[in-house]
C-alpha cells in the first residue's frame, strides 16, 4: 500500500466505514476499534493484494462488516449468560433427580445450539439469551426482519426436535 492510494481511495471513506461499523456493533468504542483495525489492515496490505482491488470502497466495507461481526461474536461469547444456573433455579422442594435432569437438559441445549448454522445460532443467541428485539437483531446482523424470524423459528424447532429425540433416546435406554 502506498500513501497516494490510501489518501485518495481509503481515507475519504473512513466516515462511511465508521457509520457502517456503528450500525452493526451499536457501540461507539467498538465501531472506532473496527475502523482503526480495518484502516490498519488496508495500510499493511501487500502491493500484490492492493493491485487486485477493483473497488476500494467495496473491499473496505467488506472488511468492516467482517470485523464488526467478529466483534459481535466475541462480545456475545463474553457476555453470554451461562446455562449452568438453570438447574439451580428449581424450587426448594424439588428432588435431586429433577435438578440433575434440568442440568442435563441445559447442557444438551447448549451443545445443540453450538451445532446450529451460524445465522440461526446468532439470531437465537441475540433473541433468547441477550433478549434483543427483532429490530435490533435486524440491524446488528444486517438481514431482513423475515429472515430473522425464519432463522429463529428454525433454530428453536431444531433444538426442540433434538431435545425430544434425546429424551426419547434416554428413556429408551433406561
Amino acid at each position: 500500500m502506498n500513501w497516494t492510494i490510501f489518501h485518495q481511495h481509503v481515507y475519504p471513506i473512513r466516515h462511511k466505514l465508521y457509520r457502517f461499523a456503528l450500525r452493526m456493533t451499536g457501540s461507539v468504542p467498538e465501531a472506532e476499534d473496527v475502523v482503526q483495525e480495518v484502516l490498519e489492515r488496508v495500510w499493511k496490505s501487500s502491493e500484490v493484494q492492493s493491485e487486485g482491488v477493483q473497488s476500494w470502497e467495496a473491499w473496505c466495507m467488506i472488511l468492516t462488516r467482517n470485523r464488526s461481526l467478529d466483534k459481535l461474536r466475541s462480545n456475545a461469547r463474553r457476555s453470554a449468560k451461562p446455562l449452568d444456573g438453570v438447574a439451580e433455579q428449581t424450587p426448594d422442594g424439588a428432588d435431586t433427580a429433577r435438578a440433575a435432569e434440568a442440568r442435563d437438559m441445559a447442557e444438551q441445549a447448549r451443545r445443540f445450539m453450538q451445532e446450529l448454522p451460524e445465522k440461526q445460532r446468532l439470531v437465537m443467541h441475540l433473541r433468547d439469551i441477550e433478549e434483543m428485539s427483532y429490530e435490533e437483531i435486524t440491524r446488528i446482523l444486517d438481514i431482513p426482519m423475515d429472515q430473522v424470524k425464519v432463522s429463529l423459528h428454525r433454530a428453536r424447532k431444531a433444538i426442540r426436535e433434538k431435545l425430544v429425540a434425546a429424551d426419547v433416546h434416554f428413556v429408551a435406554n433406561t
